[in-house]
């Protein structure tokens, strides 16, 4: 839903008061366009990254790529990718 707010002098403009005392993370992708969001200190729309499921596998893949070195093999990867 898009509503027209205008900015007033000092800067500011008002989201509703249902959104008082509520902290958000403003992104400004380019200039002059912001995204908002709601949520407390992790944003509500990436608030599952840090469900039980999600974390367990983020900790397993961290663990992973702490104990094994990189190695330049894009070679074979693009063998495997080309079917041969």
């Amino acid at each position: 839903m898009s509503i027209i707010k205008t900015i007033g002098s000092n800067g500011q403009i008002s989201l509703g008061k249902e959104h008082a005392g509520k902290s958000v993370l403003v992104d400004e992708v380019e200039p002059g366009v912001w995204v908002v969001k709601i949520g407390q200190f992790v944003p509500d729309s990436e608030r599952w990254l840090h469900g039980i499921e999600a974390k367990a596998k983020l900790d397993e893949a961290i663990a992973w790529a702490e104990k094994t070195r990189p190695s330049d093999n894009f070679a074979e990867i693009e063998a495997q990718i080309n079917g041969g």
